[in-house]
């Protein structure tokens, strides 16, 4: 997805794929290597001007010996530990005084269940590196023991677990912007996320209904997040909006969740509904040119993923449905990723924009949901 905006502003990309199957092997220069091999690193980085970043699972020190050779890394290596390892992320938001929810460290399941004696049941258990669309997560009632195995089994690596208070909300929300290397910073309206099983669903844009001091708090929270932690390119910044009972009775507007130093799914939405999408601004931050304009373009935008679906309605060609979607509603921007189609996995997403977010959400769930399978008329 970087590479329409690359193409337009004469920027050449080299991605490092794993294999040539993958999606950016399709449609970019590549190199075929492993984010864990150094030697491959070396590969890419042989010639550039920048290297920055779609995941976050390349080694912290391969990063760090890349930055000692002079290679240039945005977001930097000491940045990116933070969306790298949730402890590192919450033990620096918690020093900063940003709101998150209350946490702990643990290596066992008896300091699990220490903990959820003190703050309450349920609690979240997550390992602190790797887990991501809902894995590496359980939510834990008081039988946490009964969890010893996969409590053990994360906490093998020595970094222990995350634990935290599993917060009451009224909804999830998450706010992406972009800063470059010379401090300018853009945010994006603040948008409501749909998890599903721990999955981005459904986004819609901007937050219906949501008040100005919420927005201002989570924009705040995550400009404060990007400097002080000299983020360079996008960020997303997923949190929760407490209910509102709690609000009055002191509780912060916006708890931080999660951090993803890079273009995230939160953000799809922005390449047909605003001036400047959150790709082309990840291109321009990392380059240090002047950002774009991040305004939207509609009132109400919604934008539902694609999602493989399970048997019976699983379908692993995803094309043929182009014809029945995009005769049934013009308006409905598809995109799909290219990869290989299995139950569960996110393959592509489906925007649209309308009057209103009802509107928008109906017709990009019916598209998605064609596509993937589980509508059929």
């Amino acid at each position: 997805m970087l590479v329409p905006p690359a193409v337009a502003l004469g920027i050449g990309l080299r991605v490092l794929t794993r294999s040539t199957d993958e999606s950016a092997a399709a449609v970019a220069e590549h190199i075929v290597g492993d984010p864990d091999d150094p030697a491959a690193l070396r590969r890419l980085s042989s010639g550039v001007d920048v290297i920055t970043f779609d995941h976050e699972l390349v080694p912290g020190e391969h990063l760090a010996a890349l930055e000692a050779d002079g290679v240039v890394l945005r977001p930097g290596a000491r940045s990116l530990e933070h969306a790298q390892d949730k402890l590192v992320m919450r033990r620096r938001l918690s020093t900063l005084g940003v709101a998150v929810p209350a946490w702990t460290q643990a290596w066992s399941a008896a300091e699990v269940l220490a903990f959820g004696d003190r703050v309450g049941w349920p609690v979240v258990v997550k390992r602190a590196r790797g887990g991501y669309d809902g894995r590496g997560v359980l939510v834990l009632d008081r039988d946490a023991v009964a969890a010893e195995p996969v409590i053990d089994e994360w906490s093998a690596d020595g970094a222990g677990l995350l634990v935290e208070e599993r917060v009451t909300f009224r909804r999830e929300l998450a706010v992406l912007l972009a800063r470059s290397p010379s401090n300018q910073v853009c945010v994006w309206p603040v948008v409501q996320t749909v998890q599903v099983d721990g999955m981005c669903r459904e986004v819609l844009a901007p937050a219906p209904d949501l008040d100005d001091e919420t927005a201002a708090a989570a924009a705040l929270a995550a400009t404060r997040i990007a400097a002080e932690l000299g983020v360079v390119g996008v960020m997303a910044v997923e949190g929760f909006e407490p209910e509102p009972a709690a609000i009055a009775a002191g509780a912060p507007r916006f708890i931080v969740n999660e951090l993803a130093m890079r273009p995230h799914n939160s953000g799809h939405w922005t390449i047909d509904a605003c001036v400047t999408s959150q790709f082309e601004n990840h291109l321009r931050a990392v380059l240090d040119l002047p950002l774009g304009d991040v305004t939207s373009r509609a009132p109400a935008t919604a934008m539902v993923n694609i999602v493989g679906a399970p048997p019976p309605d699983f379908q692993a060609d995803l094309y043929p449905a182009y014809l029945h979607v995009m005769a049934r509603d013009p308006g409905a921007r598809v995109h799909v990723y290219g990869k290989q189609v299995r139950p569960g996995r996110k393959v592509g997403h489906v925007t649209v924009s309308a009057a209103t977010h009802e509107e928008a959400l109906e017709r990009a769930r019916h598209a998605a949901g064609f596509i993937a399978g589980t509508v059929h008329e």
